[in-house]
This record gives structure tokens, sequence and C-alpha cells, in this order.
């Protein structure tokens, strides 16, 4: 049989190392070797010895919860094998966390990571119920973590000189050294006229870097 189907971009190659490796931009091939930790329903394909249990307390003690301040249920995934993971065919990116670093992510980003990774939920400080939700996912420690987001991902340096505003809808995530409160752009005169859609930011003040999409919010499908 031929086709473009079968060119080198879409075929899956056989896996040379463990981990994590972008299989295209829509979506992460993960080559497990012990355990990693994923989305739940995020599975698109596998081959090889592979559990998934889904997870109601914590993963190895280092989950607290079982889901993110997103309402985000996670599965463990255990044995050797292959796996890929996607999610509405969004845009898949993966940042690698080194130790003595912390990633604040919004939990609707969150594709997969490394069980290497320690994971906390935390308030987002000065953001009350804003910013994506009134927790965001910090993860630390050392290892790599698959986000998505639609379409391609903004990184915004933050220096002190320069503090950066973000849409709290359209917010991936942040460095965690960063300090975040709320800001209003518009006066109350012109929220009472009826605004401009776009009244509290979330400011993000220090050294570091946020990402944004080039998106907002948009409703997500529930999990069955």
């Amino acid at each position: 049989m031929k086709s473009d189907l079968f060119a080198g971009e879409h075929l899956a190659e056989a896996a040379t190392f463990p981990g994590m490796t972008l299989q295209n931009a829509k979506s992460v091939k993960y080559t497990v070797n012990g355990e990693m930790h994923a989305r739940q329903g995020s599975m698109i394909a596998f081959r090889g010895d592979l559990q998934f249990e889904r997870k109601g307390q914590g993963i190895g003690g280092m989950l607290k919860r079982a889901v993110t301040g997103e309402g985000l249920p996670l599965m463990a995934v255990r044995g050797q094998g292959e796996a890929w993971f996607a999610h509405e065919a969004q845009n898949c990116f993966i940042v690698e966390i080194e130790q003595g670093e912390a990633f604040t992510v919004n939990g609707r980003n969150v594709l997969c990571f490394d069980s290497t990774l320690h994971y906390d939920i935390r308030t987002v400080k000065g953001a009350g119920m804003t910013g994506g939700g009134l927790f965001n996912s910090v993860f630390s420690g050392h290892g790599k973590i698959a986000l998505m987001c639609e379409g391609n991902p903004i990184v915004i340096p933050v220096t002190p000189q320069a503090p950066v505003y973000v849409d709290t809808d359209a917010v991936v995530g942040w460095s965690e050294q960063l300090h975040t409160s709320l800001h209003r752009s518009q006066s109350l005169g012109s929220m009472i006229r009826g605004g401009s859609g776009e009244a509290v930011q979330l400011k993000l003040e220090g050294q570091g870097f946020v990402v944004v999409r080039p998106s907002e919010l948009t409703p997500q499908k529930t999990s069955n």
C-alpha cells in the first residue's frame, strides 16, 4: 500500500530512550519504563505491557489531591511500553524542569509528566478567584512536563523593570518565583458603561517568564 500517509513525519518510530518526546505538534509520545502520570482520557494509543490506573487519591505520595484546581483528573501509567497522548488536537510542547526550579501551570494545560516531578496544588497569590481558577498546579524537582494549548504559545520575559499583565483566561503558566497580584485596567465608569471586556488581569512581577495562549478560555468537555 502506498500513500503520503506513510511519510516519515507521520510514522511512529521505535523508541530509542525512555521518557517523552513530541510525536508531532499535536501529540506526545512517552516511552514508559516504570511509571509516569497523565491526564485521564488523553491516551490515544499504546503498545507494550502498560496498565492505566485512575487515581482517587495521591500518586506515590506526590499528589496531595486527585485533581488540580481546574478539575483535571490524573492517571498513573505503569509498566514497559510506548503510549501516545493528545487532547482535542491542541498544540503540545515540552518543558524540562531542573532541580531547584519550579513552574506554575494552569491545570487545564497539563497533558502528562514524569513521575520524578513533585506536584502540588496552591492558591494563586493575590489572584482571588481568578488566574484561571483559585488553584494552580506547581511542579518542581527534576523532569519533563508536556503542556498543551490552543494555538502556538507565546513566551513573554518578565523583568523587575517590566512587569507583565496577562488575561486570566489565556495564561498557561509562569515561573514560580514571580510575584502575582490582580490589576484592574478599567475604570469604574467604563465598567458601568459596559466595559471593554478586559477589566482585570493577573500582574506578574520579578524575574522570569510567563506563557500565554493566543485564545481565551473555552468550555472544557466533562471527563467521563
